[in-house]
């Protein structure tokens, strides 16, 4: 069988399993990518211990750059989030910067 066959096949065994493998990672979205970002700023904060490394490490001046571009997606989105995202916006940025104020004072 020649590779391009081979990869045809693999190809069509991943549709037909769901095209889900173990450990595959869920749908990235919207909210996702805030969440994850969030996620990043409170690592950043030294709230969260990072998975790689398992230490908590404190870089405010990162976590207020995070702060920042969630900041600047809330604004250059603007009328194009559902209700439900741009409250959660909302309640991130309002939530990182209680904390950033707290623990970069």
């Amino acid at each position: 069988m020649e590779r391009n066959e081979k990869d045809e096949e693999n190809r069509k065994e991943g549709q037909e399993g769901g095209g889900k493998k173990a450990g595959a990672l869920p749908a990235l979205d919207f909210s996702a990518f805030i969440l994850s970002l969030s996620t990043s700023a409170l690592m950043n904060l030294g709230l969260v211990e990072n998975p790689v490394t398992k230490k908590t490490e404190k870089e405010p001046e990162v976590a207020k750059q995070t702060i920042e571009l969630i900041a600047l997606l809330k604004e250059k989105t603007n009328g194009n989030l559902t209700e439900e995202e741009a409250k959660l916006v909302d309640e991130v940025l309002h939530e990182l910067r209680l904390w950033y104020v707290k623990l970069a004072s």
